[in-house]
């Protein structure tokens, strides 16, 4: 790898820190520092992660110009500090969201800038508007819905959302601001020259996630099956056949290791990143795998009453990704519920008051 000196913000976090260490086990002779403001509940549990594979730790906010520049010179930035949720704002109270997600991506970006570095931005795919994919036609099966491929969208296809899939329209404030960092990147990297990669991501799923309803909902579903706690089925008349396509977050690893080698690639291009239609799964397919794999049941409530952001199906077609980078994504649904099982298990104590 042609970078020594990598700062990871958002460091503590699910994907911050799991690609921290990576990069540092990966590459023992890279410099490797994670920034975080450790304000999500369960971040402060990767400290000794961090500090136990080499990564160094810096408390600070990506929002403070000040906290980025006491960090050591840097050559590339990996921007994973985001408020989650895209249910954040939905309430009327945006600042938080716009100024994480989108403040917070400015003021790296400056940082990126003044030190020459490349910048890779974790983005989202929420990117894309939520009315024009609820709008593809689709069908309801036993278990799930499907997508019918007859719409003649660009971008939509049996393999799932492409790139060139429409932009137009609104998505929600948590995914506006994503789009608003990705524009401001590839100006930057048009007027600037910085290197700049943007993956957008669906669901990552794995180990050290501390999954809530509104983000992290494989690692939930895992932990409310072993403590044997209540969930519900939301919108869709609660039929829970609303459906995602789920990536490992050590996969996502795999990318970005091949990514890195590729610098030719960094000139602002985009890619969707997700484990596409043979790792994909709807709510109610999702309770059958946790239950197989906990041997645990957790009571499932129904209710009709949709979220405004929610989709109703929601799969990558990583094919843009697969050919530059030689990556393809494990269909592994049931081995990341297992994974994930294990590590509940293995930390009941210290996660019961976090994941319940």
């Amino acid at each position: 790898m042609q970078f020594r000196r990598v700062l990871v913000s958002g460091g503590a976090g699910f994907v911050g820190s799991s690609l921290a260490i990576a990069l540092k086990a990966a590459f023992p002779e890279v410099s490797v520092t994670a920034l975080d403001n450790l304000r999500r509940r369960g971040s402060e549990l990767n400290l000794p992660r961090l500090k136990r594979h080499g990564v160094v730790f810096l408390h600070g906010d990506v929002r403070c110009r000040e906290d980025i520049e006491v960090c050591s010179a840097f050559d590339l930035l990996v921007d994973c500090s985001a408020e989650p949720s895209v249910q954040a704002g939905l309430d009327g109270a945006c600042l938080s969201v716009v100024s994480n997600n989108l403040f917070g991506t400015v003021v790296c970006m400056e940082a990126a800038r003044r030190h020459e570095a490349a910048f890779l931005f974790v983005s989202s795919s929420r990117v894309y508007p939520v009315g024009r994919l609820n709008a593809l036609a689709f069908r309801e099966e036993p278990t799930r819905f499907c997508w019918t491929g007859e719409d003649g969208v660009p971008g939509a296809s049996a393999a799932g959302i492409a790139e060139e899939f429409p932009l137009e329209s609104s998505r929600s404030l948590y995914g506006a601001t994503k789009l608003a960092g990705e524009l401001l990147l590839q100006e930057c990297a048009a007027s600037f020259g910085m290197p700049v990669l943007i993956d957008r991501c669906g669901v990552l799923a794995g180990p050290w996630q501390m999954g809530k309803a509104d983000q992290g909902v494989v690692t939930l579903w895992v932990a409310r099956h072993i403590f044997r706690q209540d969930l519900a089925y939301f919108g869709y008349g609660g039929s829970g056949k609303q459906v995602r396509d789920v990536l490992h977050v050590d996969d996502f690893i795999d990318l970005v290791c091949r990514q890195l080698e590729r610098p030719s690639l960094w000139d602002g291009r985009a890619y969707n990143v997700g484990g596409g239609p043979s790792s994909s799964a709807s709510l109610v397919e999702l309770t059958e795998i946790c239950r197989a794999a906990t041997g645990c049941r957790a009571a499932i409530h129904r209710r009709e009453e949709p979220s405004p952001a929610d989709l109703r199906i929601y799969i990558s077609d990583c094919r843009r990704a697969a050919a530059d980078f030689q990556w393809r994504p494990r269909p592994a649904v049931d081995h990341i519920v297992e994974d994930i099982a294990a590590w509940v298990r293995a930390n009941e104590g210290v996660l019961r008051e976090i994941l319940a």
